[in-house]
């Protein structure tokens, strides 16, 4: 068999509504103990689902069994309709793109050179064809084509979160696994995100995200998970998950959540009654 053939085959892209990937009783164990546990989930073609829930409900840990970056101690991840196990690394890189919480780049590689690093999963493909539009895309999208030759260890901590972003968008995967990416930019990329976000859902994409702004997760999801303590708790469209009930209880913080009155949109607010001397709840 010649190396061209025994590379991976570019899957089909699945159509708006169809699972990219699925959870079915999933828990997952890290140090003995259960971190997610019997969860069902899945992903949609053409929709953003947002993970929100506390520190320690176990969002990140989820994230990962569904990218295959994480063994299951129970239950079943899919990815593509198949079992996630069946495919190779390269195959997993065809369908999903991850951007993990922290990435590591010990080289002083260039910003253009790290955003190309997404291209690698299509070389010797069809798509290989494309590198140079969809790095550049990625570049322009993520406002850091100003930076390309420059060494991406010399960056800021935002700058050097939004190439990462670039990187992902650049892989060209039908599913992104965005792991809390607005979390060190600034609000103009914080906004910048979520439209990226949005537009790639819209393109037929699927986006999984965690997001710690409530409010955030709100306006740019088709659909939330409010995960507490390794569970998913509610899960459906903002509107009715998004309840002041639920929030305040699983964040043991008294929440409001009202309409914008010019768009609409969901605005979730912390009470603050310590502002007044009144203490917290």
């Amino acid at each position: 068999m010649s190396r061209l053939r025994s590379r991976a085959q570019a899957p089909a892209r699945c159509a708006p509504g169809a699972t990219l990937a699925r959870a079915t009783g999933v828990t997952v164990e890290l140090g003995g103990r259960a971190v997610v546990r019997d969860v069902d989930l899945e992903v949609r073609a053409g929709e953003v689902l947002a993970l929100v829930g506390p520190n320690g409900s176990g969002k990140s840990t989820l994230l990962a069994a569904l990218s295959g970056d994480l063994p299951t101690a129970a239950g079943a991840i899919e990815l593509d309709g198949a079992p996630i196990t069946r495919w190779s690394p390269s195959e997993l890189a065809m369908r999903r793109a991850v951007l993990p919480q922290q990435a590591v780049v010990s080289f002083p590689f260039t910003v253009g050179q790290v955003v190309g690093m997404g291209r690698a999963p299509w070389a010797g493909t069809a798509r290989a064809d494309d590198d140079e539009r969809e790095i550049a895309d990625a570049l322009a999208a993520t406002d850091v084509a100003a930076f390309e030759r420059r060494s991406f260890t010399a960056l800021s901590g935002g700058e050097q979160a939004r190439v990462m972003l670039a990187r992902v968008l650049a892989q060209r995967a039908q599913l992104l696994v965005l792991d809390e990416p607005t979390a060190a930019l600034d609000l103009h990329h914080q906004e910048a995100v979520l439209e990226i976000a949005r537009a790639r859902a819209q393109a037929g994409d699927g986006v999984l995200v965690v997001l710690h702004d409530i409010g955030s997760a709100g306006v740019v999801a088709d659909r939330v998970a409010l995960l507490q303590a390794g569970q998913v708790v509610a899960c459906g469209p903002p509107g009715e998950v998004l309840l002041p009930e639920a929030l305040s209880r699983v964040y043991r913080h008294d929440v409001d959540v009202f309409p914008h009155p010019v768009t609409g949109e969901l605005l979730v607010l912390p009470r603050r009654d310590w502002i007044s001397g009144g203490g917290t709840h």
